[in-house]
């Protein structure tokens, strides 16, 4: 069983690591937490607020080509109740570099906007309260 308390890590490949860091660093309003270079080939960054239980892994494998998103479905997936703080937080993705794009799943075109970024990733900005 997982601790209650556990930190969660999301981690992904791109090729593209100092541009990917600076677009979720500035769009989402992450703090770098850390960066590595050359362990065991990889360069990677770690971005996220200290005092969340997650964040997310950028790496890059020196000498590999990762591509892009597998799928349109790749989502991290985030809810933000207050709709004037959600507001803002659509700008800050579109002038990090995010475009802004239909959802392959219209469900989360509802109430709230989808962003891709340059490896084809998305993320949801939604504009409602999580309940289980």
């Amino acid at each position: 069983m997982i601790p209650k308390l556990a930190k969660l890590r999301v981690a992904r490949p791109t090729d593209n690591l100092s541009q990917i860091t600076e677009m979720y660093v500035n769009g989402l309003g992450f703090k770098l937490l850390g960066r590595f270079e050359g362990h065991n080939g990889f360069d990677g960054s770690i971005i996220g607020h200290e005092q969340h239980n997650y964040h997310l892994e950028f790496t890059h494998h020196k000498g590999a080509k990762v591509g892009k998103a597998p799928t349109k479905d790749n989502l991290l997936i985030f809810y933000i109740e207050d709709e004037k703080v959600w507001r803002v937080s659509c700008q800050k993705m579109v002038e990090a570099g995010f475009t802004p794009v239909q959802s392959y799943n219209g469900y989360w075109d509802v109430a709230g906007r989808t962003f891709e970024d340059i490896d084809g990733y998305r993320v949801v900005l939604q504009n409602r309260e999580w309940t289980a």
